[in-house]
């Protein structure tokens, strides 16, 4: 193993800082073999911190050339350079630190601080980037008022940004370009950005509530000029709805969008400067498909909407992320539902928590929306701080309602503006404002894991009353072996044979100015509790969970009869699509054993049925019906297996015969559907355009897996498609159910078309990546060798080693170990290039337990990774907490 063990930061040894930094003067001379950064530092002791003279300032892969301290040259005995920080000694109370580094932006492969992408400069300084640019209190709680200098040849970097407003532009004697950047709102040093490159831009404008002129712009290559305007629209769009639903208006007079091919991340909030991966702001229709399109939406919303979640007040550490995360994923995925269908984007989100979040919440790495302790900081961007906690922020607003949540978020940004704050502050504004006691509730944040809700019913006929019994739970995790009880929005209805019911909950008076009593939600706040409904004319099928109202797994007997019921009549479109996916995971599970046990698969004919109905009812819109007939994916499957259970093979050859049974089954009417939504008008990233293309993909996939007629469909619409959506798609058919005959000459059309677009090829990478034949493993091995693959660049990586290795189970969990291997050997590549994307290739890796027959083979290849010399902090984490 590595030769020393990280450190591990916790929570509770958090400590204010020393000093503050109340403004920071940069200045840039970017060059082709080395740049030179001079800080200046106006430093004030802080009075809530330590009273010592003593300052440690962050730095990594710093070359310090001179020290100077208020203008003199800071004596040797005074300062030592250590490893990652410089310490400073016996400072004033109010000083003036100057700092001169050289840093080589041109060999920074971890894509963290200064780096080049391509013919450009940029910066990427969330978490703990800043480090690599100059010494720095490189910490989330000191906020300072950023001046901004940058110096570069002019041919070669005519476009020079920063932050904020752009003071002067002046051309130097010696052919540099000088540019000036002063951002008045104090931040932290994550939000700082610089952006250095032949760019060119498009250019628009919003005017605010108030009256004020914005002036928009989006920097891209030359060549991607023509892709931009869905993101310009987008980015309006956002800003207008913010005023709107928020009431946050913005605050400079310009906002740049600079899209970048070499990033980690999606997109970085930083103030005024967004720096966007290309994939997630570039639009095109022959490049972007529509899932692309609404990605581009949501993410310029995202990043838009930090500008209050996230800038304007932000996170006192990094315990706190999901007080800017969280929050900010909730306010765009209610701009996108706005955008769109509320339950469409509803049932999406749903599908990642559950896939995706909730295998994190019972894995190694399982930790708290605030976590207690990290090594690395950079591996807990994760599912649970972003997307649990934009749930546990969606609990408040159902616990509050609207009204009272709106004057919890403007009290909490009138009273934190300008300050790093902590999740409780986000919580006690909301308390305030609502007057509700939300003491409970804070489990929420500090208790790890996935709950249970166990619900059993039972009927008097007699007396008309229908009891719920529900307990609630929540499994052992690392470090919490008991928890205590959360509160647990549950939304509840009653199904009749005509419709929902009226609810009358027993010891409640009924509300007569409440016009739909159909629906309720019950407060779940102890393990074990009744309810009881009174006055229903018949047993009726409950409506469980409706919404999705909380992030919990729900256990409740439903016959196969009761869950049709529910997927044709309740009014909830979640509880209607989770019926589906409940009813098909029952009818898999048997087929699996049918398999098993050497038989041949017959499928339920109620669920063959109930397909035929959904195809057939005129009431469900495309892209509802989309969702509601796709299968629950194989990881998800698996991961419902439990510890010890899931067999890949076996999943897989099931779920296939459940596909080629409905495929069968359903013909005619797949068929028809298909044809029925051809599109005929140009392409447009409309929501009747996208539902359309989404439903004839999912009849497309279930005639393929029925025999030939799918397949000759796929490639008539292959030759006709004016969209990658619809190219992909049928490829996706072809390459997935068909022969080597069927997809290798569309597969080499497809690149022979479209090889010169960087996005394209990331698709066309990604679709391989996901071929379920034996020969998947090979492919992947030699499409890294390909020109157009980079293993230092991220998209690359994910679209092929990333999809492989997360989207491809029955190939990744081969038995011989050979995707195992494969995984655990780009690793260990990426651990010396780009540690940060490393150490996230590793999830499936982290699911060893999972696996039946695979375990020791998983096991045994994060064991050589813990063997490695020089093994970065962010694998190590991943791997030691997987290994315990």
């Amino acid at each position: 193993m590595r030769d020393a063990t990280p450190g591990t930061i916790h929570l509770k040894d958090y400590q204010p800082p020393g000093y503050l930094v109340n403004r920071t003067e940069l200045h840039f001379l970017l060059g082709e073999e080395d740049t030179i950064v001079t800080s200046k530092l106006h430093l004030l002791r802080n009075t809530e911190g330590s009273s010592s003279g003593e300052l440690e300032l962050d730095g990594q892969d710093l070359e310090l050339v001179e020290i100077r301290l208020d203008g003199e040259i800071l004596e040797a005995d005074r300062y030592e350079l250590r490893e990652a920080s410089l310490l400073l000694r016996d400072l004033p109370e109010q000083c003036l630190l100057s700092c001169v580094t050289r840093i080589q932006p041109q060999l920074n492969t971890s894509l963290e601080g200064l780096y080049r992408s391509q013919t450009m400069f940029c910066t990427q300084c969330e978490a703990e980037g800043f480090r690599k640019i100059t010494y720095y209190l490189d910490r989330p709680d000191v906020m300072s008022v950023f001046t901004v200098t940058i110096d570069a040849d002019a041919s070669r970097y005519p476009v020079l940004l920063s932050n904020g407003n752009l003071e002067e532009t002046t051309l130097l004697p010696s052919g540099d370009t000088r540019v000036v950047w002063h951002d008045p709102f104090p931040k932290p040093s994550y939000l700082f950005a610089l952006v250095a490159g032949q760019l060119e831009h498009v250019e628009d404008s919003f005017v605010t509530c108030s009256g004020r002129d914005v002036t928009l712009r989006i920097y891209v290559e030359e060549k991607d000029i023509d892709k931009c305007g869905h993101a310009m629209d987008s980015l309006q769009r956002s800003m207008r709805w913010d005023e709107e639903r928020f009431g946050r208006e913005y605050d400079l007079d310009i906002f740049n969008v600079v899209a970048v091919d070499d990033f980690n991340m999606g997109a970085m909030e930083n103030k005024s400067l967004n720096i966007f991966n290309t994939s997630c702001v570039l639009c095109d229709p022959d490049t972007t498909t529509d899932v692309g399109y609404q990605r581009v939406e949501a993410i310029v919303a995202h990043e838009y909407f930090h500008n209050w979640s996230g800038n304007r007040v932000t996170c006192r550490d990094w315990f706190q992320l999901s007080l800017k995360e969280g929050f900010t994923v909730f306010r765009d995925a209610e701009f996108s539902s706005d955008m769109g269908s509320r339950t469409v984007k509803r049932v999406e989100d749903v599908t990642l928590l559950r896939s995706a979040q909730f295998a994190e919440d019972a894995g190694p790495m399982a930790h708290p929306v605030r976590p207690e302790s990290y090594i690395e900081i950079n591996n807990f961007y994760t599912l649970t701080v972003y997307e649990k906690g934009a749930e546990v922020v969606r609990m408040i607003h159902t616990l509050l309602g609207p009204d009272a949540f709106r004057a919890g978020s403007d009290l909490y940004f009138e009273r934190h503006d300008g300050q790093a704050v902590t999740c409780e502050d986000f919580v006690l504004a909301m308390e305030e404002a609502s007057g509700k006691d939300l003491s409970q509730f804070r489990n929420w944040y500090s208790q790890a894991g996935t709950p249970r809700l166990a619900v059993s019913e039972s009927w008097d006929e007699d007396a008309g009353a229908y009891t719920l019994s529900v307990a609630q739970s929540c499994p052992p995790t690392p470090g919490q072996a008991e928890k205590k009880p959360f509160v647990i929005p549950l939304g509840i209805g009653l199904l009749g044979d005509a419709g929902n019911l009226r609810l009358q909950l027993e010891g409640e008076e009924p509300d007569p100015e409440l016009e739909d009593n159909t629906h309720t939600v019950l407060m779940v706040d102890q393990q074990q509790q009744d309810f009881v409904f009174t006055g229903l004319p018949e047993k009726p099928v409950p409506s469980l969970l409706r919404g999705f109202s909380a992030p919990v797994r729900l256990d409740f007997d439903y016959s196969r009869e009761d869950l049709c019921r529910l997927m044709s009549g309740d009014d909830d479109g979640f509880v209607r699509w989770d019926s589906a996916q409940t009813l098909a995971v029952g009818v898999i599970a048997e087929v699996q054993q049918q398999l098993a046990s050497g038989g041949e698969p017959v499928v339920d004919p109620l669920f063959l049925q109930a397909s035929i109905q959904l195809l057939q009812d005129p009431s469900l819109d495309p892209a509802m019906l989309a969702e509601m007939l796709t299968l629950p994916s194989e990881n998800y499957l698996a991961e419902l297996a439990g510890e010890g259970a899931a067999d890949v093979d076996a999943i897989h050859s099931a779920r296939r015969a459940v596909q080629a049974a409905v495929g069968g089954h359903c013909a005619q009417a797949l068929e028809q559907r298909y044809r029925e939504l051809r599109v005929e008008e140009a392409y447009a990233a409309s929501g009747a355009q996208i539902a359309a293309r989404s439903l004839r993909a999912t009849c497309l996939t279930y005639l393929a897996a029925a025999g030939e007629r799918g397949l000759e469909l796929a490639q008539e619409q292959f030759s006709a498609a004016d969209n990658i959506t619809e190219r992909l798609s049928a490829l996706r058919v072809l390459s997935h159910f068909g022969k080597r005959a069927d997809w290798e000459q569309p597969m080499e059309q497809f690149y022979k078309d479209w090889g010169h677009e960087t996005l394209a090829v990331n698709q066309w990478l990604a679709l391989q990546a996901t071929m379920p034949d034996d020969a998947a493993v090979a492919r992947v091995r030699h499409l890294m060798e390909h020109p157009d693959f980079d293993i230092r660049n991220p998209n690359k990586v994910r679209s092929l080693v990333g999809t492989f290795a997360g989207q491809n189970p029955v190939n990744f969990h081969r038995a011989d170990g050979t995707g195992y291997r494969l995984l655990r050997q780009i690793v260990a590549e990426l651990n010396a290039i780009n540690p940060q994307i490393a150490s996230r290739l590793l999830a499936p890796l982290t699911k060893w337990r999972y696996y039946s027959g695979r375990a020791d083979l998983m096991r045994a290849e994060l064991e050589q990774l813990a063997a490695l010399d020089g093994l970065s902090p962010d694998v190590f984490e991943v791997v030691s907490k997987s290994l315990k």
